[in-house]
């Protein structure tokens, strides 16, 4: 049986009043789905047939009650590695079930669908989407880490683009990281791109939502 997502979520239909896309925001740790979600405005003028929809993380946040996570990081809320796997892998079914629950619901096909993840978010999309059997069209990794990157040759299913976004001053993931994917990425055979946001720590610089416009405006029309 298949599995379906018991995830929140927040909806921006397309500006033009037909679909034809989809962006998925995935929102970083402590944060909820509306946190993006703002981003739907700029992009959703560049992209009329673009649905955005913003989904809630399974567990409420340790730090913060207030906003959600994906999966607790022991070395800012005192988890356990345990429960961080634990979290992980729970999560990642989670978002699975419900990318596949939100294409059938709004008739689209994995290759109209990108993710844009940030921080927590990003090292959920650049994990779960190599894992899908049929490609969707991309992913967009704002601030963020490429999660058991050993495993990732053995495990991809599918190899979508990758452009990865990070702040140069970023002192929460460190800036380093962009270029551990990257090299990863790329020697896995994955289209990978990069963008460094010059003086920019852990955020998003309006050169970086740039950025990411072109490269959602070439993957999804």
């Amino acid at each position: 049986m298949t599995p379906t997502s018991s995830l929140t979520f927040d909806r921006i239909a397309p500006v033009s009043g037909v679909a034809d896309s989809m962006v998925v925001f995935v929102h970083g740790y402590g944060a909820n789905g509306a946190d993006l979600l703002d981003l739907a405005r700029p992009l959703g003028e560049q992209l009329p047939r673009t649905i955005f929809i913003a989904p809630d993380a399974p567990e409420r946040c340790r730090n913060n009650p207030m906003g959600c996570q994906w999966f607790p990081i022991p070395r800012l809320d005192g988890s356990t590695e345990e429960e961080m796997r634990t979290g992980f892998a729970h999560a990642s079914g989670q978002l699975q079930a419900f990318l596949d629950d939100r294409l059938a619901a709004e008739g689209l096909t994995p290759d109209r669908l990108v993710l844009v993840g940030f921080s927590q978010g990003t090292m959920m999309s650049l994990h779960i989407a190599p894992r899908r059997p049929l490609p969707i069209g991309g992913v967009v990794g704002f601030s963020g880490r490429l999660v058991v990157p050993e495993r990732l040759e053995a495990e991809t299913l599918s190899r979508p683009p990758v452009l990865l976004v990070h702040g140069d001053q970023d002192a929460m993931v460190p800036f380093e990281e962009m270029g551990l994917a990257g090299n990863v990425l790329v020697a896995a055979g994955f289209d990978t791109y990069g963008h460094v946001m010059k003086n920019t720590g852990h955020g998003i610089a309006p050169d970086g939502v740039a950025v990411a416009l072109s490269f959602l405006r070439d993957r999804l029309g």
